[in-house]
Parts: structure tokens; C-alpha cells; sequence
């Protein structure tokens, strides 16, 4: 299996970074490569927030994105604010409402889900015929299924951007199972976004694959409030202030959000003045565990220190707002997103040790990994940053630069773009 993208490195075995030289065209004619990504949902989630970065990114000479959407919402406004083509083709709510965790054969039965779900792979499939696209790049496990099935079917190569760890860990037994045995059938390529990721898939040796990780937009400058900041200003050391440590995420039992409140309890004790921060919103029914985080927030008395924050539309923004970032995830992350958009702020942060996280933090460098569901030792490595403030502004220090060197979104683009060009080109026998 030809393949790279071993643990902390951010590459593709796709042939050199961009594919093809500067200004030289994707394929014969001229035109670029017309490459439709599809995903089932518009609310912004993490995959949703990297397919953005992602195709507001390619070089123009390159590829042609058309973003297709089984629904409207807030990722479909982005892309058009973006000038980025986008098609959507309504899904029926039995199918769009499925929880990726229920997706099984006999799940895909109920209700005539399975048929609803052929139905829309072939209106996706004719489409895709009349947008003459080249490529079809899918971007979550139902666009994976839906997606890859209206690609084959539309007779063009197909790309499972994996963001999912396919591991009994993190969804169920059938659930693995299915996409297992569909990821040897269906896609030409598998794009996992880490090396964790990529070594639950078990796949086989002759499967075309590559670990790219998801990046985030580079900058020298960030403008806050009007005022561009320099990289010093923007690191130096929070001093004379209250502490604030603050997790960001939606809000879901896996993403850990109890541990990190009883982790601040505990921290309070010891630093009095700390403040601290939940910022996200429960997506897909998890309402109740919110309620449950609300009452064990009251339960240990901390309900005049830890602040409820919700959404963020500027997350960078938020960053800034922290003096150490945390990531609580009591489950192996498939990548980390959050993590790595606190380091390109300059905060030191505190995450949890499992999936794709140890793939980003150097521990002891740009921050602390520590044992997953774990509030005491959650709660020491946010002590040792805040009692030591000039040390957690090193690290914050380190952890940008790691960021610049290792995850900007165009180190993203320029991998996806030889993705698609050592594919396409082999498919044409160029």
C-alpha cells in the first residue's frame, strides 16, 4: 500500500506538494479540475468548518470546486459569501436525521431508509453528469455513502475524505463494520485526517490512501477590534488579569465538557482568581447533557466563575480571550481542530492523550497531554501553566510555530490538489 503520513507528519503520498508545476494547468485545454465535494449537512461542525477552509483554498489554476449539500444552513451561505459554487439537493429528514452512530445495515432498512437513500444517490448521480464534473470528493460518512454511490454510478473517481476514527471506540460495531467493508468498494482513494484515523480503517494493502491533516488559514498579522496585532503582542503573557481557561466545541458527553467543570473545581482551589469558559452549543439531540452540565456547574459552586458562553462565529477571536485552552475529549479524537486553532493563537493548552491529538501537541512543549476522563490530572497541567505564566507563554510560543510549519490550510490544499492530480492524471494515463 503506498502511503505516508506517519504519526506528526502532515503529508500525502500523492506525488509533489501541488501536484503539477505553477500556473500550469490541471488537465489538457486549460481548464482546471472540476471537483464536486459533497456533505449531507450545512450546520457547521468540524468537518463542515475544514470543507470551508479546504475549497476557499485551492489554487484556481488547479481546481473548480462545486460544493453539493443535502440541505441549506449555515455552511451554504459561507461558501456563497465565498463565491464558491454551490448545489443543493434537498435529502429527506429520515435519512439527513440518521445518526452516523445508527448507520447499519438494518438501520438503512427501517423506514425505507436504504431505498430513500438510492433514490437520492441517483438524482445526486445525474447531477453530477450535468455539472461535468471530474472528481467526486465526499466529506462525512453519509455524504461517503450517498456521495460515493452517485460517484460510481456517475462513472468518475471518488475520494472518502475520512474525519471519523472507524473504531468500536467511537461508533458502533455494525456501523464499523459497514464502512469497512464499503470503504473496499466504493472510493479509489481514502484521505484520512490523521494517522489515527487512518490506521482504524483497516484497509487493505493495495488501497490508495494518504493522511492529510485539516489546517487552518495561515497569518503574520491578526486584526482584532481594528488593530492588527504583532505576533509579540498577540503572545505576550497575560499578566495582571484574571486568569480564564476555556474549552471550545460543540457541546456533547464525549466531548468531555463534565470532566473539564469538575477539573475547575479543582483548580479553583488553588487559584481563586481563575475564570473559566465553555464555549459551544449541543447539536443532534444532546440537549439534556447541556442541562446536566448546567446542574454540576451549580452542584460544585461554580456558577459565578464558569460562564456559559455558547456558539463563537469568530473562534480565533475567542483564542485570545483564553490563558490556556483546554481539550477534554473523553474519547480518542479523530483529529483536533480546536487544538491546534488555540496553539495558532499562542495559548499553551491542556488535551486529552488519545486519537489525533498526540499528533499535534508535543507534550511538555506546546502544552500538557493527559489521560482521557481524568478532571485531577486535567486540573494539575492547568495548574502548572497558570502558575508559571512567562512558561505558558513559551509554549504558546512553540505551539504557533508548529502551526505555521506543520498545519496551515494551504499545507492542506497543496496535498488534496496532489491527490487529485496523481489520481486524475493515472486516470487518463497521463
Amino acid at each position: 500500500m503506498r502511503r505516508t503520513g506517519l504519526p506528526g507528519e502532515n503529508v500525502s503520498d500523492a506525488g509533489p506538494e501541488g501536484g503539477v508545476g505553477a500556473g500550469e494547468a490541471a488537465v489538457e485545454g486549460g481548464r482546471p479540475w472540476r471537483v464536486a465535494l459533497i456533505d449531507h449537512t450545512a450546520r457547521m461542525g468540524g468537518g463542515e468548518v475544514a470543507l470551508l477552509n479546504l475549497v476557499t483554498s485551492f489554487d484556481e489554476r488547479l481546481v473548480k470546486p462545486i460544493v453539493i449539500l443535502f440541505s441549506e444552513g449555515p455552511l451554504a451561505e459561507e461558501l456563497r459569501k465565498h463565491r464558491i459554487d454551490v448545489e443543493v439537493i434537498p435529502l429527506s429528514q429520515a435519512v439527513l436525521e440518521t445518526r452516523k452512530g445508527s448507520l447499519g445495515a438494518r438501520s438503512l432498512l427501517k423506514m425505507g431508509v436504504g431505498l430513500k437513500t438510492l433514490r437520492h444517490a441517483l438524482r445526486v448521480a445525474r447531477r453530477l453528469r450535468k455539472l461535468r464534473v471530474d472528481l467526486v470528493h465526499t466529506n462525512s460518512l453519509k455524504a461517503d455513502i450517498i456521495g460515493g454511490i452517485a460517484g460510481r454510478l456517475a462513472r468518475r473517481p471518488v475520494i472518502w475524505h475520512v474525519r471519523d476514527r472507524i473504531a468500536e471506540d467511537y461508533l458502533p460495531r455494525t456501523t464499523v463494520r459497514l464502512f469497512r467493508r464499503l470503504m473496499r468498494m466504493i472510493p479509489q482513494y481514502v484521505i484520512a485526517n490523521s494517522a489515527a484515523t487512518m490506521e482504524t480503517l483497516q484497509l487493505p494493502k493495495l488501497k490508495r490512501a494518504a493522511v492529510v491533516h485539516s489546517g487552518i488559514r495561515s497569518f503574520s498579522r491578526i486584526v482584532h477590534d481594528g488593530t492588527a496585532m504583532e505576533q509579540d503582542e498577540l503572545l505576550r503573557p497575560m499578566g495582571g488579569q484574571e486568569p480564564v481557561v476555556g474549552i471550545v466545541g460543540r457541546i456533547a458527553r464525549w466531548k468531555g465538557q463534565h470532566v473539564f467543570i469538575r477539573a475547575a473545581e479543582l483548580v479553583r482551589r488553588r487559584f481563586p482568581a481563575a475564570r473559566f469558559r465553555i464555549v459551544g452549543t449541543p447539536l443532534f439531540g444532546e440537549q439534556d447533557y447541556e442541562r446536566e452540565i448546567r446542574e454540576l456547574t451549580a452542584q460544585l459552586g461554580l456558577a459565578e466563575v464558569l460562564e456559559f458562553a455558547g456558539f463563537s462565529h469568530d473562534v480565533p477571536a475567542t483564542m485570545r480571550g483564553f490563558s490556556a485552552a483546554v481539550h477534554a475529549s473523553i474519547t480518542g479524537e479523530p483529529f483536533g481542530q480546536v487544538v491546534i486553532e488555540a496553539m495558532a493563537a499562542g495559548r499553551p493548552v491542556v488535551a486529552t492523550n488519545g486519537g489525533g491529538i498526540p499528533e499535534i501537541v508535543e507534550d511538555g512543549l506546546t502544552g500538557y497531554l493527559v489521560p482521557m476522563d481524568d478532571a485531577p490530572a486535567m486540573a494539575d497541567a492547568i495548574c502548572r501553566l497558570l502558575a508559571d505564566p512567562a512558561a505558558a507563554a513559551e509554549m504558546g510560543r512553540r505551539g504557533r510555530q508548529r502551526v505555521i510549519d506543520r498545519f496551515t490550510i494551504e499545507h492542506t490544499a497543496r496535498r488534496v490538489e496532489a491527490v487529485y492530480t496523481d489520481l486524475l492524471h493515472k486516470r487518463s494515463g497521463s
